[in-house]
């Protein structure tokens, strides 16, 4: 099948998929189990949606031939770019949210700061510096830095296979 041959448009995909995938399960959390993210957390969505519509744009615009195959190549290292920079990020919020280093005053200093505009007190206030939820110890920002760290190194991986296959 042509679809599972590990080419750079493929490996582009799978990349841009798996971004699409921590974005979708960030939203999940937040729409379905009701946690609203903090502005770091906002921070690890931006690569991922960028990597996710560069990824995905590779493939389809190679299989439409609209570049060559090995115009993909870039595009699947950028997206693996993109994807280590969302978990780059992760890694900083997790040590925020431990009290490893400090974070941006803006979401972990005083709870409430006022603008001069009006405050609406019903809009929630997450900090930066407390994580929300954590499994095995591990936080939002810790499994998405594991993940995207994940995700980068074996498209990084693939990339390289695949550019020694040639």
């Amino acid at each position: 099948m042509m679809f599972f041959r590990r080419t750079p448009s493929s490996l582009a995909l799978g990349t841009g998929c798996a971004a699409l995938a921590l974005l979708a399960g960030a939203l999940g959390f937040q729409y379905l189990v009701r946690l609203p993210p903090c502005e770091m957390c906002m921070w690890q969505r931006y690569p991922h949606i960028v990597a996710a519509v560069i990824g995905i744009g590779a493939f389809l615009l190679a299989r439409a031939h609209m570049i060559a195959e090995r115009a993909a190549v870039p595009l699947a290292i950028v997206a693996v770019a993109f994807v280590a920079v969302s978990g780059a990020i992760g890694v900083y919020h997790a040590g925020v949210e431990w009290q490893w280093w400090p974070g941006p005053q803006a979401c972990t200093g005083a709870a409430f700061q006022s603008l001069g505009g009006p405050l609406d007190l019903n809009a929630p206030v997450v900090r930066c510096d407390h994580a929300a939820w954590r499994l095995l110890g591990i936080s939002l920002a810790g499994y998405n830095a594991i993940l995207s760290f994940a995700i980068a190194g074996a498209g990084a991986y693939g990339i390289g296979k695949s550019g020694r296959a040639r």
